[in-house]
């Protein structure tokens, strides 16, 4: 399957395609009409492997950068890169403290739980 994905792309040349028909083999059935790639195919190969890696990992940065012989923020801006790129579903998120520092001041006496609980909200 990923030569046939390799050669496509290298007939297209890289270019956004749309695909018009899907034959399925074993039931002799053809289907036509404007079908879509999903986003995480419409990457290119090395943003597909870099994701697929990610996920192979179980999202390990340290693990990609061994893999991939690249720095933390490294591997943090190419997944922001490619985050951005597929666009699937826009999700913000306010982080107003790492949990960890706030777990750090309780455990240093600086706050007491009920203030740790009130800043992980």
């Amino acid at each position: 399957m990923y030569n046939s994905w390799k050669k496509l792309i290298s007939i297209t040349g890289g270019r956004k395609f749309l695909i018009r028909k899907v034959h399925i083999p074993e039931d002799q059935i053809d289907i036509e009409g404007d079908f879509h790639l999903p986003p995480l195919a419409e990457l290119d190969m090395e943003d597909q492997i870099f994701a697929a890696a990610f996920l192979k990992t179980h999202g390990s940065i340290k693990q990609m950068e061994t893999i991939f012989g690249i720095s933390y923020p490294t591997v943090k801006n190419r997944l922001n890169a490619i985050a951005k790129k597929i666009d699937i579903v826009d999700v913000e998120v306010e982080i107003k403290q790492p949990v960890s520092t706030i777990l750090d001041k309780l455990e240093e006496g600086e706050i007491d739980v009920s203030e740790a609980l009130k800043e992980m909200e």
